[in-house]
């Protein structure tokens, strides 16, 4: 008995879950794939200023990372193809993007990095969200 209402109080009072990335629209499967997950306005979307970041050798068409443990609070993802594996998202002249890129609730600007607030999303139990890079 004392087990099951210890397990119930656990429950209950968990702050933290697992978020499950999902990413699909490569191109190919060269290079690395980023994935970035903020927690803050002030730091959003710039790479080395991320709350957690994995790099992972891109081996498929779609992708999938789990971030274990992230405290219930607001999230905001962003993602990038490095397809030519040199630690940056390129850019042209005009600074747009040469290389596959995409942000939590696939916000997209036409001419910047979405908002943090049009890409964040509340993270209160296990779930998963999908990215689509382009």
């Amino acid at each position: 008995m004392h087990a099951i209402l210890l397990s119930i109080l656990l429950s209950i009072f968990n702050t933290s879950s697992d978020l499950t990335v999902n990413i699909l629209g490569f191109q190919n499967t060269k290079g690395q794939v980023y994935i970035a997950v903020f927690d803050s306005e002030s730091t959003f979307p710039t790479f080395g200023k991320q709350l957690e970041a994995i790099i992972l050798d891109l081996d498929s068409e779609k992708m999938k990372y789990t971030f274990k443990d992230l405290r219930h609070k607001s999230y905001a993802v962003a993602v990038f193809h490095d397809v030519n594996r040199n630690g940056v998202l390129d850019k042209n002249l005009l600074g747009i993007p040469t290389e596959p890129y995409g942000f939590s609730k696939n916000a997209r600007n036409r001419f910047s990095a979405p908002t943090f607030s049009q890409a964040v999303f509340k993270h209160l139990n296990d779930q998963s969200i999908t990215i689509k890079v382009q």
